[in-house]
């Protein structure tokens, strides 16, 4: 199958150009003008496929629920905001829960799911800081321990590939040296570090931050905490919620531009109640959160965030027009560095012979027209 359009994202510009399709893969891509084609977009832009790696649910079933249908839907709809692949995300439960939540991706990612593609586990906490837990149980967060981490390892099929971790808990960076052993990426979030012990946690292996200036030590002058590593650190990933309400426009503008293109990465942190209307309630974690006329999602106790119900491609949206980062900052924010981060720009995250044909055509307002996952025409 070939596809063309006047506008392909291809070498960090906009290109005419034909994708040749050929099993799941980018067989070809030609000079628009010398072939013909099965499907012609016109001026429609064709981006990569978009990755989450943090998003807890979305369509009333959240990962913990360990419900192999509820994961299949999600799967099957998630390519109607442009997401091609991504890692569905726990949040701190018992053992019990959260070896059931692990083992049920694992099963999934074995069966042949139509619609985004299962790219492992994001295994958000039990091993995070109190102080900044967030909508986190507190009852169930405990010290990092590499013996429990291989039980949840073994249980999900090795599937595990990021890992959130309050890294000044973990002893001697023990379970955080594992990991970076065995190729998942840790990333310090929901954590009290100081801006020292983020540096020896690079040291030892982290590779990102999970939702920047959410969850974690504030930024100040003499005293600038994990906050101040994220905007300081050149050559480490750090995801960021990009639905203007986590972080105003403004603070995404300082952080993208801080960064620089490379290491920003765009995430939905969305839960269960992504996709129902508002004033939805649904039970995160064992509490209670609502979802409030502007998408956001709140604790219903103390009102605090909890999650977001943010769409992809209205994030890139949030980015370009209301942050004005470069549109090349933001769309690599959501393709090709989480593909880098969690080890699988080989086959993710750009426009590249060779690579899976995971591709969005974008409508002018940034919804979605159609999506390639593998190459199949997962949405239309």
């Amino acid at each position: 199958m070939r596809i063309r359009s006047k506008k392909i994202w291809i070498a960090d510009q906009f290109v005419p150009a034909v994708i040749e399709i050929k099993e799941n893969k980018i067989h070809r891509i030609y000079p628009y003008e010398n072939e013909s084609a099965d499907e012609d977009y016109g001026s429609l832009r064709i981006i990569p496929g978009l990755i989450d790696i943090h998003c807890h649910g979305a369509f009333g079933f959240d990962t913990n629920d360990a419900h192999e249908e509820g994961l299949k839907n999600w799967a099957k709809k998630i390519p109607s905001e442009g997401v091609t692949s991504f890692l569905p995300t726990t949040i701190t439960q018992s053992e019990e829960v959260l070896m059931n939540a692990v083992r049920n991706v694992g099963n999934v990612m074995k069966q042949d799911v139509f619609g985004a593609e299962i790219l492992g586990v994001h295994m958000e906490g039990p091993y995070l800081a109190q102080e900044f837990k967030g909508a986190q149980p507190e009852e169930f967060i405990v010290a990092p321990s590499l013996s429990q981490f291989k039980r949840y390892q073994e249980a999900s099929g090795d599937n595990i590939r990021y890992m959130t971790l309050a890294t000044e808990n973990d002893k001697d960076f023990e379970l955080t040296q594992y990991c970076q052993k065995n190729h998942i990426a840790v990333s310090v979030g929901h954590s009290a570090a100081s801006y020292e012990e983020t540096v020896m946690a690079w040291a030892h292996g982290a590779k990102s931050m999970t939702h920047v200036f959410n969850g974690m030590s504030r930024f100040h002058h003499r005293e600038n905490g994990l906050t101040g590593a994220a905007l300081r650190f050149r050559t480490m990933f750090g995801e960021i919620i990009c639905d203007g309400n986590h972080s105003t426009p403004a603070a995404l503008n300082a952080y993208f531009l801080s960064k620089g293109p490379d290491w920003p990465i765009m995430v939905s942190d969305a839960v269960m109640a992504k996709g129902t209307p508002a004033g939805s309630k649904f039970l995160f974690g064992g509490n209670e959160i609502e979802v409030y006329s502007d998408g956001s999602a709140h604790l219903t106790e103390t009102g605090g965030l909890a999650g977001s119900t943010l769409k992809l491609n209205e994030g890139l949206k949030v980015l370009i027009e209301d942050a004005l980062i470069p549109f090349n900052y933001a769309l690599n924010s959501c393709t090709i560095n989480p593909a880098r981060c969690i080890g699988v720009d080989n086959r993710k995250g750009s426009i590249q012979i060779g690579k899976d044909a995971d591709l969005v055509v974008l409508n002018s307002d940034y919804s979605v027209h159609t999506v390639y996952a593998r190459g199949k025409k997962v949405y239309d």
